[in-house]
């Protein structure tokens, strides 16, 4: 069984607006030279502003018992990020690591630098002294009321908070999508497809934006039997859509051997998508998580498309749920 100290969570970052990471990223592509897209390179893709801390601070207060907090970054560090958890959370425990793309990414230093975050979590099981069992979570995702090892792991096995939907609906879902700028855009559940059609399953697990639970040595020994499927996915510095979930392939075999727990997560997630011009959209949304007893998941996409109102709104309310100041 996992134990408390035995569960990290890892956690991708990085802040689009550092000069030196925009430079980087026109060099090689992104933006620039052609119309931005928002799934691909849009510099929403990118933004930070400030969701870190509260990804960061609803771990170590809801959360205590993880050992480490594992923050991915391209040659980047949040800003003040060690000091606002030493005056909020002196007495934490958990330990927060940077690891930069290079230690995961070693021996494939061909495909960096890279903008994709598909790319960066297919790596991410390489991290040196990454728990057996772990969470994987974006820095827009944050928890929301107090949760204990058994809502990912039980006795060893990781809980699945999803859905199982067909891979033929995937498909023919993905086909019907309207075209924006003569493409369909490459969505949530298209990566999960993928994934089923490549391990050859008629369907697939479809989960919200909340944390997943992971055992490394199952990706450490599914892509040495298939090294392959690994270049391929970590062969795009911008998001492409040929790639893979990470994770699919994991829940797909997991569940089939009755390894993973599947949990049904509505009631659980909230998602927030604000965007620019969406009057009362925040305040509806929040007023229903206020009366949702069992809560457990916030997302905050895309936080840089709401009106200056509608931010500051989010942020006094995660600061006061998480019982922190931003």
């Amino acid at each position: 069984m996992a134990q408390r100290e035995d569960i990290d969570i890892v956690i991708t970052w990085v802040d689009g607006d550092d000069p030196a990471h925009r430079a980087k990223r026109a060099a090689w592509g992104g933006g620039g030279g052609h119309q931005q897209r928002d799934d691909i390179d849009g510099e929403v893709r990118f933004s930070s502003l400030g969701e870190i801390f509260y990804a960061v601070g609803s771990l170590l207060r809801f959360a205590p018992w993880l050992r480490t907090i594992w923050i991915i970054t391209d040659n980047q560090r949040p800003a003040g990020l060690h000091e606002w958890v030493e005056r909020h959370f002196p007495e934490a425990t958990t330990r927060i690591e940077i690891v930069d793309h290079r230690v995961i990414f070693e021996g494939h230093e061909e495909v960096l630098p890279t903008f994709n975050s598909i790319t960066i979590e297919s790596m991410m099981w390489r991290i040196p002294g990454l728990a057996e069992h772990y969470l994987y979570s974006n820095d827009d995702i944050f928890l929301t009321a107090p949760v204990e090892p058994s809502v990912w792991f039980r006795e060893g096995r990781p809980v699945l908070y999803g859905e199982r939907m067909s891979t033929l609906v995937g498909r023919l879902l993905r086909r019907l999508k309207p075209k924006k700028g003569g493409r369909r855009p490459f969505g949530h559940k298209d990566p999960m497809v993928n994934a089923a059609q490549m391990v050859g399953s008629g369907h697939f697990w479809v989960w919200p934006h909340a944390p997943l639970a992971l055992r490394r040595s199952w990706h450490e020994e599914f892509f040495a039997r298939h090294p392959e499927w690994l270049e391929a996915n970590i062969a795009h510095r911008f998001r492409h859509p040929s790639q893979f979930s990470y994770a699919e392939p994991f829940y797909i075999d997991g569940v089939r051997k009755g390894d993973v727990v599947v949990e049904n997560p509505r009631g659980l997630t909230l998602f927030l998508k604000p965007r620019a011009g969406r009057k009362g959209y925040m305040e509806r949304k929040l007023r229903e998580a206020e009366g949702n007893p069992r809560l457990q998941f916030c997302c905050i996409n895309s936080l840089s498309e709401a009106d200056p109102e509608e931010q500051e709104m989010f942020h006094k309310w995660a600061s006061e749920r998480i019982g922190v100041t931003h």
